[in-house]
């Protein structure tokens, strides 16, 4: 399948040959959400080349990462067991890129699938677990969503519904997950707009959504 070979014979040259060709990890990264179309998938990649991801989708099924289905009607393309064992390889990465990330060129997005799986990879499972049950209404740039922390567990999904807090966002969100701001200052900065509900909440989120920069 490879279109790279590295002539070694080692678990992590392998892992490389099969989602280390560009964009690979990005379409993986946007299927742990959840199955998307062709059509999601590269409305969720605007600068992918329809050919490149077509070629993409296909060596990622011939190698078993991920396989198309029938759903409503339409196919859609979804992770498969196998594929969905990258899950916590995507998370790790995440974080580890956090650490460089800096302040956003003009042209860089926030899309709805990577912020999801940011939030996923912010999420402290055992500060939420000590914390009452909370709903936000989350808009990152283009990228609206609904943030539910029960516990420990964590529900991220796009739509509307009753929220404890609504607030908006655009990358300077970083600055509050890393700790750089702290929620109070990142209100009065502008960094993050309150919509609808109670302010003070917002120092709940970041203390529930934290990366270390």
């Amino acid at each position: 399948m490879a279109a790279r070979d590295y002539g070694q014979y080692c678990g992590v040259t392998r892992a490389v040959e099969l989602i280390g060709e560009r964009w690979a990890l990005l379409i993986v990264r946007d299927l742990l959400v959840g199955p998307r179309r062709y059509g999601e998938l590269a409305a969720g990649l605007p600068r992918i080349p329809s050919n490149i991801l077509a070629t993409r989708l296909k060596e990622l099924q011939a190698v078993g990462i991920l396989r198309r289905v029938p759903h409503s009607r339409v196919i859609v393309y979804e992770l498969t067991p196998y594929g969905r064992e990258l899950e916590p390889v995507v998370l790790a990465l995440g974080a580890w890129g956090f650490k460089a990330m800096g302040d956003p060129r003009e042209e860089q997005i926030i899309t709805p699938d990577s912020m999801t799986m940011a939030l996923r990879t912010a999420f402290r499972a055992q500060v939420a677990a000590k914390l009452p049950t909370t709903a936000y209404a989350a808009r990152f740039g283009a990228a609206e969503l609904l943030i539910r922390v029960d516990g420990s567990a964590l529900e991220v999904t796009r739509g509307d519904g009753p929220v404890d807090l609504a607030f908006a966002a655009g990358p300077g969100i970083r600055r509050l997950i890393s700790g750089e701001l702290a929620a109070d200052r990142a209100i009065a900065t502008g960094v993050v707009e309150v919509l609808r509900g109670h302010g003070e909440l917002l120092d709940r989120f970041a203390s529930t959504f934290h990366l270390a920069a």
